[in-house]
């Protein structure tokens, strides 16, 4: 679905992965480990300034970010322009002060493969 008819296991992957997390345990790096797969396999960048976050069960849903006002925060700490998450998060985003968000540009997807695709570049 994601990549058509591209054959995956043809390919060799080396993927740099960078937590920016205070314990940098990588935790809920599951959707951006399926960007760089799948942007590598089509042969399509991401887009610059864009953190992408979301973890991924094994099932391949979509798991709730435990806080997202901290994710947002980070990102800007970070001179993030893009800030890509679950739409889940967006109630509690609510909580993240004006200042911020004039700071950061925040978008949502709804599944895994709206986020991968909001995170390459056309």
């Amino acid at each position: 679905m994601l990549i058509g008819d591209r054959d995956s296991r043809a390919h060799e992957y080396t993927i740099q992965l960078r937590p920016f997390d205070a314990d940098t345990s990588g935790a809920g790096l599951g959707l951006p480990v399926l960007v760089a797969c799948v942007g590598g396999l089509l042969e399509r960048s991401t887009r610059g300034g864009t953190i992408v976050v979301g973890p991924l069960n094994l099932g391949g849903s979509i798991e709730t970010i435990p806080n997202p006002v901290a994710v947002a925060e980070l990102a800007v700490d970070k001179q993030a322009a893009t800030l890509l998450m679950p739409v889940s998060a967006r109630r509690s985003l609510n909580d993240l002060p004006d200042d911020l968000w004039t700071k950061i540009n925040v978008e949502f997807y709804s599944d895994p493969a709206d986020g991968v695709f909001k995170a390459l570049l056309e």
